[in-house]
């Protein structure tokens, strides 16, 4: 599994001109295959009448979806370069869409390439990226007692304090970079006497 990726913290446009044509990028982010194509299907449907509807999505935290559209544009000059663009930036779960509407004047290859690839380059600078770390899933079971304390030590460290449940004894679910568990196990014992259980889950991705 990828350490860290990049996605898009939320879905944004971005327009630019190029030799009097037109080009829109539309980016989203996109948990799922489906989510892409239903992202697509909303910008070619809002823009039936552009020249092109060009696309391309990076699915997963290893890239293992990766899909691009030349939307009649000539092959490899539309949809490859957007790809190429998402994945030189790290980006995963994110669908960009370029509509272009034609001003008139051909571009020729490799001004298409530089135009598509650019559009996306350019949109994810405006609208904005975030990273996200891979975390160790972790539960942390201490007496109402210390919990109060524990809580407070756990936010004011910058720990990511994921859910908190009250029972018999206090449940604080936390994510933590894997480099840091053993160094928490000990901070825990000291903060608690030794009281407190600790018990490490699986693995998500978390805001880094």
């Amino acid at each position: 599994m990828q350490d860290e990726y990049r996605t898009v913290a939320h879905a944004g446009v971005h327009e630019t001109e190029v030799n009097r044509s037109r080009f829109l990028c539309a980016l989203a982010p996109a948990a799922t295959e489906k989510e892409a194509q239903d992202f697509i299907a909303s910008v070619r449907k809002e823009h039936a009448d552009a020249t092109h509807n060009c696309y391309a999505y990076v699915i997963g935290a290893d890239a293992a979806i990766q899909k691009a559209s030349d939307d009649g544009e000539p092959g490899g000059t539309a949809g490859v370069p957007m790809l190429q663009m998402l994945l030189r930036r790290d980006m995963r779960y994110v669908v960009a869409v370029v509509t272009r509407y034609y001003g008139g004047v051909k571009l020729g290859a490799g001004g298409l390439i530089r135009a598509y690839g650019g559009a996306v380059g350019e949109a994810l600078d405006a609208v904005g990226t975030l990273t996200r770390r891979r975390f160790r899933l972790a539960t942390v079971t201490v007496d109402h007692q210390r919990a109060g304390k524990v809580h407070n030590d756990l936010r004011s460290t910058g720990r990511e304090v994921r859910d908190v449940r009250y029972g018999e004894a206090v449940t604080i679910e936390i994510g933590l970079p894997d480099a840091d568990v053993e160094a928490f196990r000990g901070w825990l014992a000291d903060a608690t006497a030794g009281t407190a259980g600790f018990e490490l889950g699986g693995e998500a991705y978390g805001d880094a």
